[in-house]
Parts: structure tokens; sequence; C-alpha cells
């Protein structure tokens, strides 16, 4: 495999989602609301096995970029992206390589033996595991894994591995930045911006963004925690278009969707911001808004990996949200749709 040359290194948490259809009554036996997402504690461990024996499940190979991943390959020939995180050593990991690789993503799993691999009740609530315990030292660091790192073109790391592995994210964007290569990321979530932890991790990151992805919430909790007393989103995303970078030859680009509202895009370079409306979608239409947000950045990935423009990148995004939206969990059609480009 480390011989095989892949255009866009990915790296997450790669959870196993377990997607189905329930009832209100599910979410009251664990205490969970509707339309939220929450890391699961001890409380909520039965609910997995719950869902595996009493309902008609579908899996799909989550995770925030690993959704990513997959909805770049939705449009790109197979092979052209490779994703690495941290897997158990379990029947779960077993389905989430099979369905990551039916979807043309090549995935490059740490095995950790003390774990189970990471699993997310979709739209309910996820519990992290081994994805929560990847090691630099074991994987990233080996000589035959870099050189697949090295061999990339384009880098995307969701914002939800700062809690795992800071020390590699930045590790990656400090090659992207030496070798004028893309680094993109993500915003992935408001606590993020808030826990003084995390937030020391992002900030160290920031200088490497050159392309930096969010929404609305999460921009608000990003100007919030620097102090910003703009709540207006064109403004926010300036402002964090303008932080100092260390690749000067790449200005940043910062880019907030707003759900139903315009995409919001900061530009570095000329000081301007601008409006891009989504594709319309009627309400009834709607079956999940779990993985908009990560199909919309894989199908503005599989556009700009290709030399495409940040508007018609962000265009394909919304393409592919707007299939997505229609369905359960970050899952597209099995027969792929044409990407009417």
């Amino acid at each position: 495999m480390s011989e095989q040359t892949y255009k866009l290194f990915c790296m997450g948490n790669p959870l196993l989602d377990i997607c189905v259809n329930a009832d209100e009554e599910l979410l009251k036996k664990y205490g969970l609301k509707a339309n939220d997402s929450i890391l699961g504690e001890e409380v909520h461990l039965p609910l997995y096995e719950e869902l595996v024996n009493n309902y008609k499940v579908e899996y799909v190979a989550g995770g925030a970029t690993q959704n990513t991943g997959r909805s770049v390959q939705y449009l790109l020939p197979s092979k052209t992206t490779i994703y690495f995180g941290c897997v158990g050593k379990d029947k779960y990991a077993d389905i989430m390589r099979k369905v990551a690789e039916k979807d043309g993503l090549i995935v490059d799993y740490l095995v950790d033996n003390e774990h189970p691999t990471g699993t997310c009740a979709v739209i309910i609530t996820a519990n992290l595991s081994a994805a929560n315990h990847y090691q630099k030292s074991k994987h990233l660091d080996l000589p035959e894994k870099w050189k697949i790192v090295e061999n990339a073109k384009f880098y995307y790391i969701g914002g939800f591995f700062l809690t795992v592995s800071p020390d590699s994210m930045l590790k990656v964007a400090k090659h992207a930045a030496e070798n004028n290569k893309p680094f993109m990321t993500n915003l992935s979530a408001p606590f993020l911006c808030q826990v003084p932890a995390f937030k020391n991790s992002m900030k160290e990151l920031v200088p490497y963004w050159d392309i930096i992805f969010g929404n609305e919430s999460e921009a608000e909790a990003f100007a919030i925690s620097e102090n910003w007393e703009t709540r207006d989103v064109k403004e926010i995303a300036l402002k964090m278009a303008q932080f100092p970078k260390e690749n000067t030859k790449f200005p940043r680009v910062a880019i907030i969707t707003q759900g139903s509202e315009p995409t919001i895009v900061a530009y570095q370079e000329t000081g301007k911001v601008e409006e891009i409306p989504v594709i319309p979608i009627d309400k009834k239409e709607i079956v999940d808004t779990n993985g908009a947000g990560d199909t919309f950045v894989g199908g503005f990935l599989s556009q700009f990996i290709q030399g495409k423009s940040i508007k018609d990148s962000i265009k394909a995004g919304h393409w592919l949200a707007n299939i997505n939206l229609k369905r359960i969990g970050s899952s597209l059609p099995d027969e792929k749709i044409p990407y009417p480009c």
C-alpha cells in the first residue's frame, strides 16, 4: 500500500455509524434529545447493542473526516483518497473497513488491541473508544506511513482530531506548509473553541490553515473564544481569513455554511466576502441533517483537488449535500449520480 500515491490525505476519528429509524421512546429511554449530538457516556453503552439487536441497521463508515473522504470518492475514481485513524480489533472494524472500501475510500487504520472500535448511533450519540487512542508514534511516524503523507498533494483533517492527536495534525500541517501544499481543516464543533485544552491546540494550528471550514454556530463560538464583539458571520469569516499564515504563497480562504442560507466565503488575499446560494430543498424532503456538513466538504474537495475554483468547488459541495439531506446519516446512493459540472 505504501508504494501507492494518493492525491488526498485525510486523518480523523473513524466511527462505525449505526443508522436506524427509531421513535421518541428510544430517545427518552436514554435521556437524549432529537437533532442533537453528544459524546456517549457509560449510561449510553447498552444503546449500541440494542440498536443492532432490535432494529433494522444500516452501517456507514463514519466519523466526520471519514465521511468527507467517502464523499470525495463518490465523485472521483477509486483510490484517490487515503484515510488514517484508529480502530479496535473487532467485528465493527471489519464492517467499517469493508463499507469504506466499497465506497472507494482506502483506509489505513492503526489497530488498538485494548479498545473497541468507535461507534456512533446516528443523530443520537457517539462512543469514541479506539478512535480516541490514535498514537502518532505507532502509525503516522512509521516511515512507510509518513511516505504516504509525503506523496499526497492535498490534506484534510477534521477538527475533532484535536481531541485525539493534535501533534499528528501539526506534523502534517507543517509538512504541507513547507512544501506549498494546501492544508484544510474544520472548526467541527463549538466545544473545540470553548474547552481550553482543545482551543490551545487549535490556536497552534491556525497559522497553517489554508482553507478553514465551519458552520454559523461554530463560527460564533470561535468569535466568542477570541473575544470578538461581532456576531456577524461575514465579519467573523473575514477575521478568520486574516490571521497570519506560515505559507504565504497560499492566501487563506474561510468557508462558513449556514444551513439553508447562503454559504459565506472570505478571502485573505482580497479582503472580500461573498455569498454563494445553496440549492433549495423542500423541508419535507429532508430526512437527516447529520452528515450534510461532512458531505459538503467532500463535494468541495472532490473538485478543488482537480484544480477547480473555490466557487465551483463550493457549488459541488452544495450539490452533494443536497443529495445527502434526503438520506439517513452521511450516506449517498449506491448507484452514483454523475455530477453535472
